[in-house]
């Protein structure tokens, strides 16, 4: 599946490319195709490079929580919830906790915590991978819950609204979390049909529960502040946790009289060569996205359904952030580059504007989060890793729609 994606991409571009240069007389359409291949590569090696540090931080941090007990005691915590929907993983296995502490991350909007996490938590399922090559069951759902993970946080989004002059930048915080909710019920059910998993089961519908328990009380108080104080608590909420995350393990270990630096320093050595193996990974995904995003597929794509939108006689209000929308699985810079032009030229409380903003933290980067977490262990087959995950994407853009319609329209 991920060969015929990779393929898929270089053709789609190729023909775009040839149908402006041919059609639309672009005489300069090859010269960028090449140059976006060439700016790929250095943006391939600027992100590994980036993650270097991140790595070497969390998982030097999680060699010390692992050996103070503190993975092992939040993994029992969830190994109810994770039996059940991943069976294959023992019960009390590492891989509970690292797979927990990333969604966290990605809950609180910690992007830089998250993707170390989140290769951690891969690297564990590895070891309970059979076949070393072929995404496993366990890796597939990780995998889609992590790209479709609920955002309580987009913190990220409020202060690009701000910059671009939202009357009142935190205003699609609630469209926001209703999307992101219903993209990643739907990347659960996608899996949950395909691995025959029930998800009826009294297990998973308590911790269904007490989830969606925890995130209405946080929406509750989050939508009782001022608009002026949504995005700095939330920005403080999720470093406060996270700090005191970290000031935790350390204290732990050093009540137990453990050698914190030299498991740090360990741990740090792990992060640094998972950096500089995921390069290859990185650098075949990248290339691919940057022709198809030089080689105007995208805007052939939005094109063609706001032709088709108008013959149904419906409303194209929604079409100029769609950009947004079909940019995000690919790239997440090009998504805030797409966001940022469709709030300059439309206005930032504008429907698109603001339904930009929606798509933006609603939706996360699948193609780079694929090729980060399965380059980081090797894994040449996806399986249904990638219609799971695009199954979210496609139901965060359909809700992303309806709702802004409701709040905004």
């Amino acid at each position: 599946m991920l060969n015929l994606i990779w393929l898929a991409f270089f053709f789609i571009a190729a023909f775009c490319g040839f149908y402006q240069w041919l059609v639309l007389g672009n005489q300069a359409i090859f010269t960028e195709l090449v140059s976006a291949m060439f700016d790929m590569a250095k943006v391939t090696v600027e992100i590994a490079l980036g993650l270097v540090g991140a790595l070497c931080l969390w998982l030097g941090i999680f060699k010390i929580a692992e050996h103070n007990g503190w993975i092992a005691r939040l993994s029992r915590l969830l190994t109810p919830l994770f039996q059940r929907l991943m069976p294959e993983v023992p019960a009390n296995h590492p891989a509970v906790g690292s797979i927990t502490m990333n969604l966290s991350a990605n809950a609180l909007g910690l992007d830089n915590a998250a993707t170390p996490l989140g290769i951690k938590a891969m690297q564990d399922l590895q070891t309970l991978n059979p076949n070393k090559t072929t995404a496993s069951n366990a890796q597939i759902l990780f995998l889609v819950l992590n790209t479709s993970s609920v955002t309580l946080f987009p913190v990220f989004v409020f202060v690009y609204r701000a910059q671009q002059g939202a009357a009142i930048p935190t205003d699609v915080f609630l469209p926001i979390l209703i999307t992101t909710s219903c993209s990643s019920i739907a990347g659960l059910i996608a899996v949950a049909l395909v691995q025959r998993i029930n998800l009826l089961q009294q297990t998973v519908l308590l911790y269904g529960a007490l989830f969606f328990a925890l995130m209405g009380g946080l929406l509750v108080y989050f939508v009782s502040l001022p608009a002026a104080l949504v995005g700095p608590q939330s920005s403080l909420l999720a470093n406060l946790l996270i700090f005191c995350f970290v000031v935790g393990v350390l204290f732990s270990a050093w009540r137990q009289k453990l050698d914190t630096y030299d498991l740090f320093i360990e741990g740090a050595k792990e992060g640094f060569q998972q950096a500089i193996n995921l390069i290859p990974y990185l650098l075949a995904m990248l290339v691919a996205i940057g022709l198809l995003r030089a080689s105007g597929a995208i805007q052939l794509v939005v094109d063609a359904i706001a032709w088709l939108v108008s013959l149904a006689g419906l409303s194209t209000a929604f079409v100029d952030a769609l950009p947004t929308a079909l940019m995000k699985p690919l790239s997440g810079s090009g998504a805030r580059a797409m966001m940022i032009e469709t709030m300059q030229v439309h206005g930032a409380d504008s429907f698109a504007g603001r339904l930009s903003g929606i798509f933006q933290g609603s939706t996360e980067t699948t193609f780079y989060v694929l090729a980060v977490y399965f380059g980081a262990v090797g894994i040449k087959h996806s399986r249904h890793a990638i219609p799971c995950a695009l199954i979210a994407d496609a139901t965060a853009i359909i809700v992303g729609i309806v709702v802004a319609s409701v709040f905004f329209a």
